[in-house]
């Protein structure tokens, strides 16, 4: 791995505690705008999950392949849905009550992580299969999605007693664990190139998992449909000419 691909990676990761860091010059945004930018994060993550995914993974393997891949993406992620406790940011839970502001606090940050692995994942596999023509658009959509992403992990943390530079500072810690996913998704799949398009089919079902259980619902759960709706457009717009600028 050469220096620019880790430095990449490593951008893309700290994007999140960048937003964060917005959270000590500007107060929590209104319903109305986090449903703007969860739409626009869903929007990103869509085309990315299209263009830079899986249109190579069919380029590189069968379509047996890619349908496997993909399936076991999403069942992967739906496991780590299932067992590892999260909640989701704007919309009820089922399950037993959450009445503290620190305890949902601390769950929604864990959910926002598992949100992060497969955007790690795909980095990572985008890198070890196109090199920088399909990693670089790929790691600067993450970094852009990753912004308001940092906002939104370290907005809830203020109403349950944390400073704002703590809460800063788990927002970036969520964003901490695409570096090493990536590392390991490149290693691994440089070393079993034969792999490739079953690991980009991977991610991609994995990030639609995320994006169908996760962003879509929470960004249309305040009524603000049209706004998230158009946001989303946006973001794939944004993703889609990335895509061609560095074809």
């Amino acid at each position: 791995m050469d220096a620019a691909t880790l430095a990449w990676i490593l951008a893309a990761g700290a994007a999140t505690g960048v937003g964060g860091l917005a959270l000590l010059a500007f107060p929590r945004p209104s319903d109305r705008l986090m449903d703007g930018l969860l739409g626009f994060t869903a929007g990103v993550m869509l085309a990315a999950t299209a263009f830079s995914l899986l249109v190579p993974a069919l380029d590189l393997g069968t379509l047996g392949e890619v349908l496997a891949g993909f399936a076991l993406g999403a069942l992967a992620f739906a496991l780590v849905d299932l067992l590892v406790p999260h909640v989701h940011a704007r919309f009820a839970e089922t399950g037993r009550p959450i009445d503290a502001a620190g305890e949902r606090a601390v769950l929604l940050l864990s959910a926002l992580t598992i949100h992060n692995v497969p955007e790690g994942l795909a980095v990572g596999v985008a890198f070890a299969a196109g090199g920088p023509e399909l990693g670089v658009p790929l790691a600067i959509a993450i970094g852009i999605q990753n912004v308001p992403e940092g906002f939104a992990a370290a907005a809830p943390l203020i109403p349950a007693g944390a400073s704002r530079r703590t809460a800063v500072g788990f927002a970036a810690l969520t964003g901490a664990v695409e570096p090493p996913s990536a590392l390991a998704a490149f290693a691994a799949f440089e070393l079993a190139g034969a792999l490739l398009p079953l690991g980009l089919a991977f991610a991609a079902g994995a990030m639609l998992y995320v994006i169908v259980d996760e962003l879509v619902p929470e960004s249309h759960a305040r009524g603000n449909q049209r706004v998230a709706t158009l946001s989303l457009m946006a973001g794939f717009a944004l993703m889609l000419a990335l895509d061609n600028v560095f074809a």
